[in-house]
């Protein structure tokens, strides 16, 4: 399965700028603000009535205010759920997001009937300063066991060719910049600059500086019959390039997305999408502003066997 039924959200208990992350994630910028938290609770309650108003099942877990972490609310970096009943444990650049893998999240899914087989701890690799965000620096093609990744500190191609060898997926390779002031440097994550859904893949070919690597991508995405949706760069600096694709228990797929990307996207955009599935767009600005991070980093897809 392309799209997910299910997906886990971690609601916010002290969101905050992180500036730790904010060394590499050029999409932060901190709002001086006393209720930061309490704006963030507010954008993450309506985003998840509005995907359980559609038929998506929605399981949220609470964080814990100790220890602290910023960025717990995007938990799709730390951990993804897979068809055979594996779970992956993913090394962080940061070293308070690293506390975000709480076993009692697992948990939460076992006690919602959720099977989990196998844990595939990738974590120790943080000994060796090498990292692999989960679905945050991979993109996924499950029908056709495609994995997509753009290097960066947050995704180390050595451990990326060796979790695609480990779950059977074919790495496909590349770097992607972005405009910071006057430099030209690494967009942290892929998920960012692209997404892939079942019918469609939502890309922004100009931040693939290398020509021979840009053709590369548009050649597997051709070989996978789904249609390209180009977006540039300004509007991927908009968070267009961060939505996901999820299905209710009906089968009904909708792509999600921030209010932010959606304002970004034209008319021929949007229609070239909605050829395809419904939209769900929210209003995230604080979480994407102090986060820098949007509507697919906050959702972990699940796609664990229930008991």
């Amino acid at each position: 399965m392309q799209t997910a039924k299910t997906v886990l959200m971690v609601e916010p208990i002290a969101f905050g700028y992180n500036s730790q992350t904010a060394e590499n994630n050029y999409f932060q910028k901190e709002q001086k603000e006393a209720n930061i938290q309490e704006k963030a609770l507010e954008e993450f309650n309506a985003f998840a009535t509005k995907l359980r108003e559609k038929g998506i099942e929605v399981i949220t877990v609470k964080d814990t205010l100790e220890p602290h972490s910023p960025d717990s609310i995007f938990p799709n970096n730390w951990v993804s759920f897979h068809e055979d009943g594996t779970v992956a444990l993913y090394p962080m650049f940061a070293m308070n997001r690293r506390v975000e893998r709480r076993p009692e999240i697992l948990q939460a899914l076992q006690n919602e009937g959720f099977n989990i087989d196998k844990v595939e701890d990738l974590s120790p690799a943080e000994n060796e300063e090498k990292y692999l965000e989960g679905t945050g620096s991979m993109i996924f093609d499950h029908e056709y066991k495609i994995a997509y990744g753009s290097v960066s500190l947050r995704l180390d191609e050595e451990l990326f060719r060796e979790f695609c060898e480990k779950f059977g997926y074919r790495p496909v390779v590349f770097h992607s910049f972005q405009n910071v002031g006057n430099q030209r440097l690494p967009i942290y994550h892929t998920n960012v600059m692209m997404c892939v859904a079942q019918q469609f893949v939502v890309i922004c070919l100009d931040c693939i500086d290398d020509e021979m690597e840009r053709e590369k991508i548009q050649e597997t995405i051709k070989s996978t019959d789904k249609e390209l949706i180009e977006i540039s760069e300004d509007q991927m600096q908009q968070f267009a390039g961060n939505m996901l694709q999820v299905q209710n228990q009906e089968g009904q797929q909708f792509l999600v997305m921030s209010e932010t990307a959606y304002q970004s996207l034209t008319e021929k955009q949007i229609s070239a999408i909605e050829m395809h599935c419904e939209i769900i767009h929210a209003d995230l600005n604080t979480i994407e502003t102090n986060g820098g991070g949007s509507a697919r980093c906050m959702l972990a897809e699940v796609f664990l066997p229930r008991n």
